[in-house]
């Protein structure tokens, strides 16, 4: 299972030792583009690297959040309309033409089976394979957003994608998912996009309020991590990244951030778990039961 698929997603799964043709179900949280723009690369290297007439990869999104101005979010078209620049371009038809008899002729969007869901304030199934089950859940991030929990006989691990407080600026009890801290009770292991309170607008930073208070922050998930009883507090998509001076055009009041101060952070929240920044190929393992 692979929950969204920024940048460089297929090199990491190599390293890993995962092949995009080995990938039963892509989830993604949301419409934004850098939690997608890998899933291209997936799909190309599944149809050209898969076997012809295997099982579809399912890909599992939210419903189309139509908006008041008028224009769809809508996973369901990025998925159909995710290999249109190599079908413009020739290079589909030309793949055909040179491994005839070895790849799907159908191209590589008929491998692929999209579930959408409405996604509610309350956890709902979403998935299963076997003894594995994903359940999601709304958040708040952008029309559409969900946070997904898998439960395994080995234990449970919930992804928050981009999730944040339905109250989007202060005052409020905290910049977290209420949703999200629903769907992670008694869960093993939260990952979640963090953003590190050097960054607060009520600190001085210069970060726009719209984007500093649409994210949860590191001292807030630490404290959701606790009251859950999570194992495991995994501190992804980093605002800002670990040593940068900067996050885009804004400078880091103080210098650059460590890994201490994120665990730092999350600890302020009472966190008593472990916490994990996770860089790339950062792994948890549970232990046996």
């Amino acid at each position: 299972m692979q929950f969204d698929a920024g940048r460089g997603t297929l090199m990491r799964l190599a390293q890993a030792g995962v092949q995009a043709a080995q990938l039963d179900a892509v989830f993604l949280t949301h419409m934004h583009s850098d939690h997608l723009e890998g899933f291209s690369d997936i799909v190309q290297m599944r149809w050209m690297f898969g076997l012809p007439g295997g099982k579809k990869l399912d890909v599992v999104c939210s419903d189309d959040a139509k908006m008041a101005s008028g224009f769809v979010l809508s996973c369901r078209n990025f998925v159909a309309h995710v290999n249109d620049a190599y079908e413009k371009s020739g290079e589909t038809a030309y793949r055909k033409a040179e491994m005839a008899g070895i790849i799907d002729p159908a191209g590589p969007i008929a491998g692929l089976n999209v579930v959408t869901f409405a996604p509610t304030d309350e956890a709902q199934i979403v998935w299963t394979s076997g003894d594995v089950k994903v359940s999601a859940i709304r958040t708040t991030h952008i029309p559409g957003s969900a946070a997904f929990r898998v439960d395994t006989p080995a234990g449970s691990v919930v992804i928050g994608g981009d999730s944040s407080n339905d109250v989007q600026e202060p005052p409020r009890k905290t910049s977290t998912s209420d949703q999200l801290e629903k769907l992670a009770m008694g869960a093993d292991i939260i990952v979640n996009t963090t953003i590190h309170p050097v960054l607060s607008p009520e600190k001085g930073a210069a970060t726009p309020p719209a984007v500093y208070y649409r994210q949860s922050n590191a001292t807030d998930l630490g404290s959701l991590a606790q009251r859950t009883g999570a194992k495991y507090l995994m501190l992804t998509h980093l605002a800002p990244p670990v040593g940068a001076a900067t996050q885009g055009t804004i400078r880091i009041q103080g210098g650059p951030l460590t890994v201490k101060d994120y665990e730092n952070a999350a600890r302020a929240g009472g966190y008593k778990g472990n916490v994990i920044v996770g860089f790339d190929l950062a792994s948890v393992r549970l232990p046996e039961k």
